[in-house]
């Protein structure tokens, strides 16, 4: 009776589990296509290291329970699959496979039941007294801990109870049910202890039933997709954004499901809701709208709303007000820093989901902030953020001789950008970074006033038909003046040139100045003298230079070079590093939400008490600056690392 009642469940249960994952996941199909299939063999790597091996779980001090609860998960699986069997089949076990590998099985399986119940009690007290956010305390957390914890009591009230009577014997290879056994075999137990075995059975096969068939309805969904969600993932760094076709007819950005690409939409069921991305977005720390969790949330609830209408009706729009939408103002606060996603244990990319809405507000609907109409035209008639005339770019150089670019002749040419040449503090930069490059004798050029913006900001603000225009125009000029290397200080200019260009097929070499810089001390191209007035040193890490390409240890190796004393580190340091708020084109947006970022930024350098605060970007040097002036009594200095070279050259020639 008992087997054919359960065989009836299970096949039950299996047709509803498929249906439901089949009635979710196809609804990824509504979203545009994207190949992720390339490099197999990088993706099954990467997928073992960071899906199977929980690298970015465990980084987190918590972490660790987590994955205790994901391996146990995976060994469990197979004690799980021999009980599913063994019930339609009752002689079908692993008590038939040879006894040794029996015994290390059962053992593997007692043990690995103890630890994840023991790091399910760990979880619901922590999602209790100290959640990831304050939303975390969710019925339906705590439903699924209590599923689990009664599915490993149950497994120990089953193998406990067979012990206690007998059934199986008791040992080292079921240790846990083993000591368990001793308490069920109590006299007051003596008369409910024979039917003990049956009744934790059912209660593990009804909760394990009713568990699978609760997954796809809920966001530990996320158990079926987060796996080949990373197997799926960019390699490499995100640090790009998909390039769009324009023609007559088409829609640009994104503000319904039918236009996020389907990787997008599988990202929504992969989110766990671990709180991780949020914790470290610049704009949730400082009280902004932008919430990056609850962005991929918001378009999970729109699909599952609107995924079946997409063929027979006009879906939702993404973004507004309303349940499964993004606010604008929240839209508009990222700082396209790339903390959410290096953040991510499953590799759910936010960004780019950002930068669609934002272009379909900007090219459908022509809606953005209003201090944006002045930048967009000026990057547009003057190819610079201030509207100053072409021949003003020059200016900076107006007390030295710096050499124009040719071709054949010129191995770098010197990027300035647009800080470097128009911005009062950032011209100081751009001079001394001169001066180092004439002292290792390096043979570079400057466009001078030919130069033209690239367009960096206008992109990840979501004008891409403007910067289509600004790239095509710069990868022409780039070609005709045979430009194949290229120095730059400023790493969002690094960026473009360097990842953003090559969609236009320009395939520059592209340093940054601190890699140049670093190049050049290991060369011994350049003699510098030990700097003693910056005194304490702390280093800020630019989000474009060290997320999204991966430059941390050149500026650190040359202040170390410079000062005799390693730089002091941030609490937020590296790939952990928190933006000055300057990026995804908020440098030429007010704040009118919350903190401002570089504020936050500034009180938590200036609490490591530092005599000089190191930058290698004109975005962060004007956000330190401008975040120094609260603090009156500060004396604390900002330099980039070009300028602190530059005062080793003084150095060296005293």
């Amino acid at each position: 009776m008992q087997q054919s009642l359960f065989t009836a469940l299970l096949i039950a249960s299996l047709v509803l589990f498929c249906f439901s994952c089949y009635r979710r996941l196809s609804l990824v199909a509504v979203g545009t296509g994207e190949y992720r299939f390339d490099q197999p063999l990088i993706r099954l790597k990467e997928m073992l290291v960071y899906a199977i091996g929980q690298k970015r779980v465990v980084r987190r001090p918590f972490g660790l329970n987590h994955g205790v609860i994901f391996w146990g998960f995976l060994v469990l699986a197979l004690a799980n699959a021999e009980f599913l069997i063994s019930g339609v089949f009752p002689g079908l076990s692993f008590q038939l496979l040879p006894k040794t590998l029996a015994g290390a099985l059962s053992f593997a399986f007692d043990v690995c039941s103890l630890a994840t119940l023991v790091a399910v009690l760990v979880a619901a007290v922590r999602r209790t007294v100290r959640p990831p956010f304050p939303e975390a305390r969710t019925f339906e957390a705590y439903f699924i801990l209590g599923m689990i914890a009664l599915l490993m009591t149950a497994y120990f009230g089953m193998h406990a109870a067979e012990i206690a009577l007998g059934k199986v014997p008791a040992g080292a290879t079921l240790p846990v049910s083993s000591a368990l056994a001793g308490l069920l075999a109590a006299p007051a137990l003596a008369v409910v202890l024979p039917g003990l075995p049956e009744t934790f059975w059912w209660l593990h096969a009804l909760v394990l039933l009713g568990f699978m068939n609760f997954l796809p309805f809920s966001k530990h969904m996320h158990i079926l997709t987060a796996i080949p969600n990373v197997f799926l993932r960019t390699l490499g760094r995100p640090n790009c954004q998909e390039r769009e076709q324009f023609a007559e007819g088409n829609r640009y950005g994104a503000n319904s499901i039918d236009q996020m690409s389907w990787k997008d939409l599988l990202d929504s069921f992969s989110c766990t809701e671990c709180g991780r991305c949020q914790n470290v977005c610049p704009a949730a720390s400082t009280g902004k709208s932008l919430n990056p969790r609850l962005v991929v949330h918001a378009l999970k609830e729109n699909l599952l709303e609107n995924g079946r209408s997409v063929t027979t009706g006009r879906p939702a729009a993404l973004i507004g007000s309303d349940c499964g939408q993004s606010a604008e103002a929240s839209l508009w606060s990222c700082t396209s820093c790339g903390a959410c996603m290096e953040a991510c244990p499953v590799f759910i990319e936010h960004l780019p989901k950002v930068v669609k809405m934002r272009r379909h507000l900007v090219q459908m609907e022509a809606k953005f902030p209003e201090e944006l109409l002045n930048f967009f035209e000026n990057i547009e008639q003057r190819s610079n953020p201030w509207g100053m005339a072409p021949s003003e770019r020059v200016k900076w150089a107006s007390q030295i001789e710096v050499p124009t670019f040719e071709a054949g002749k010129t191995e770098y040419l010197l990027f300035v950008g647009c800080s470097g040449a128009f911005d009062a503090r950032n011209k100081q930069v751009t001079v001394a970074l001169t001066k180092v490059l004439d002292a290792a004798g390096v043979s570079y050029g400057i466009l001078g006033k030919e130069e033209k913006c690239c367009g960096e900001s206008v992109r990840r603000l979501g004008n891409e038909y403007l910067f289509e225009l600004v790239a095509q125009q710069s990868v022409e000029q780039f070609r005709s003046k045979g430009v194949t290397k290229v120095i730059t200080q400023c790493p969002h200019c690094y960026n473009t040139l360097k990842n953003d260009f090559r969609q236009y097929g320009l395939e520059l070499e592209v340093v940054h100045h601190s890699e140049l810089i670093k190049e050049l001390l290991d060369a011994q191209a350049l003699q510098v003298g030990t700097v003693q007035e910056l005194g304490d040193v702390v280093l800020h890490d630019s989000c474009y230079l060290g997320r999204h390409n991966g430059v941390y240890d050149a500026p650190r190796a040359t202040v170390l070079e410079l000062t005799g004393t390693p730089v002091k580190e941030l609490e937020r340091n590296r790939e952990n590093a928190f933006c000055c708020g300057a990026g995804g084109g908020r440098m030429w947006l007010e704040e009118h939400e919350g903190t401002p970022i570089n504020k936050n930024r500034v009180q938590e350098a200036l609490a490591k008490d530092p005599d000089t605060i190191c930058v290698a970007c004109p975005f962060c040097m004007t956000m330190f600056e401008d975040g120094l002036k609260d603090h009156a009594g500060a004396t604390t200095q900002v330099k980039d690392i070009a300028e602190i070279v530059a005062l080793g050259l003084k150095g060296a020639a005293s």
